[in-house]
């Protein structure tokens, strides 16, 4: 059995956890985890009030050593969705920050508050390898929300492959303020630290002076998403004291969607650090990403981690050989890091996966290049635009619209068109006076050519966005 947190029984005395003035070691960790997770014992599943606070971390830590599986909840859940999962994974238990109000729809799951005081407990026995960790329900974009089952050896196995990929140490110190009921802020941002021995300083709530002020004191490492970047990349430059903190980092690390090559010039520009992309999701954790020793390619999300295969597919499940940067292909991957499934959802979990092979279909479409080197297109249901015979991703496009000056924010997608097929549409947040659709036109067709084009722009004040910061393209084409 692989002991998911060696440092809560080896370094007693270190920081593990710090939220604001809540600061915990691996020992006070070990002791208030362990407590809770005797009481835990034996239940079959419990839910989590995911706050951004250390008695979130406490809580999942616990129900990870007792061997009972974790749902965390999006605070911001709509009654609908709250009622599905509720009903879905049918926790014994709710735990959840003190004094927190819980909405109408847990009021009949009995709940505990987590405490960071009180008796200290002995950890249990770790689980089974292959024991539900974890259950991550999707974002529900092609109906109701599918937990996805994740045990206990695909953590072990993604947050290892990520040390092996990012050099990653127990002398790291993690800094972010990613929500924490999600992959990217809770496993790699708070159990990947505590993997490693390393330490977490979470801020809260995102800022460019928070980030600035813990990098600057101890802060080795940077995990953010695009929304994040793009405010320190707009900033950056006229801010010597954000540029110096992020100069001094080790990883500045960006994910959960593509960061505009844009974002990463100017980033690079102000401070040397070139942003590190990779590319993972709830079913396979981690997948790619590019390397602390590897050569930066802006735009791209590395190379596949160690003990995953990747391979790219045609549309008719044929994997494709070559290599050119251009190919587009379906991704499909197997190994380790995989789920084991969709709960109480066997048909999900079959049509997930091929015939054979075990491979799993993300859905996710892409470019490799000589290097090996994976480029996101998009997701083959919205991103991937067919258009006067053309197969065009929108991101290339994204990419070519975000450098004109006075585009700020910028989704493509596709819509009918009785000639093409499907046609461009650009839906643009201006910065500042608007330009023509014809100036964007032809800014396009200059930089790329001129089949990807859009026919259409539309003007918004904001893009919608989740809460990981991912736009929503099937609100804008509702």
């Amino acid at each position: 059995m692989t002991v998911l947190f060696p440092s809560l029984h080896t370094t007693p005395d270190k920081a593990a956890l710090r939220f604001g003035e809540k600061s915990l070691t691996y020992a006070e960790l070990a002791g208030v985890a362990g407590s809770l997770a005797q009481r835990l014992r034996g239940l079959s599943r419990i839910a989590v009030w995911a706050t951004s606070s250390m008695e979130t971390s406490v809580a999942v830590v616990a129900a990870l050593a007792a061997g009972v599986p974790a749902v965390p909840l999006n605070p911001k859940l709509g009654e609908r969705e709250l009622a599905h999962i509720v009903s879905d994974s049918e926790p014994a238990l709710v735990l959840a920050e003190p004094g927190v109000e819980l909405p109408e729809g847990l009021r009949d799951v009995p709940r505990e508050d987590v405490t960071l005081t009180g008796s200290a407990g002995e950890l249990p026995p770790e689980p089974d390898d292959e024991a539900p960790a974890l259950i991550v329900y999707t974002s529900g974009t092609t109906g109701p929300p599918k937990g996805v089952v994740l045990p206990r050896r695909a953590i072990a196995s993604t947050l290892d492959a990520l040390e092996d990929a990012w050099q990653w140490s127990a002398d790291d110190v993690l800094v972010h303020a990613l929500p924490l009921f999600h992959v990217h802020g809770l496993i790699l941002g708070i159990l990947g630290p505590l993997r490693r021995g390393g330490s977490v300083r979470h801020l809260g709530k995102f800022s460019t002076d928070g980030i600035a002020a813990a990098l600057a004191e101890d802060g080795t490492m940077m995990f953010g998403v695009p929304t994040m970047y793009h405010r320190i990349a707009t900033e950056v430059g006229g801010n010597p004291r954000l540029a110096e903190a992020l100069r001094g980092a080790r990883l500045l690390v960006s994910g959960s969607a593509a960061l505009p090559v844009h974002d990463h010039q100017q980033i690079t520009a102000a401070t040397g650090q070139q942003v590190v992309e990779r590319y993972g999701m709830s079913e396979t954790l981690m997948n790619t990403s590019v390397r602390a020793d590897g050569e930066r390619k802006p735009g791209t999300v590395g190379v596949p981690l160690r003990g995953v295969e990747l391979r790219l597919v045609d549309e008719a499940g044929a994997p494709i050989e070559t290599s050119d940067g251009e190919t587009v292909g379906e991704i499909q991957v197997r190994g380790p890091n995989l789920f084991t499934e969709y709960l109480n959802r066997p048909d999900a979990t079959a049509e997930a996966f091929t015939g054979g092979g075990g491979w799993f279909r993300t859905g996710d479409m892409a470019t490799r290049d000589a290097d090996g080197y994976i480029r996101i297109v998009g997701r083959k249901a919205t991103d991937i635009i067919k258009s006067g015979g053309y197969k065009i991703g929108a991101g290339e496009i994204e990419n070519a619209l975000l450098e004109h000056p006075a585009v700020s924010e910028v989704a493509v997608t596709g819509e009918p068109d009785d000639d093409l097929g499907e046609r461009i549409v650009a839906w643009v947040v201006p910065s500042g006076e608007p330009p023509s659709e014809q100036q964007l036109a032809d800014h396009v067709a200059r930089l790329l050519t001129p089949h990807k084009r859009p026919r259409a722009v539309r003007f918004l004040t904001a893009l919608p966005r989740n809460d990981m910061g991912k736009v929503m393209k099937r609100a804008l084409n509702a």
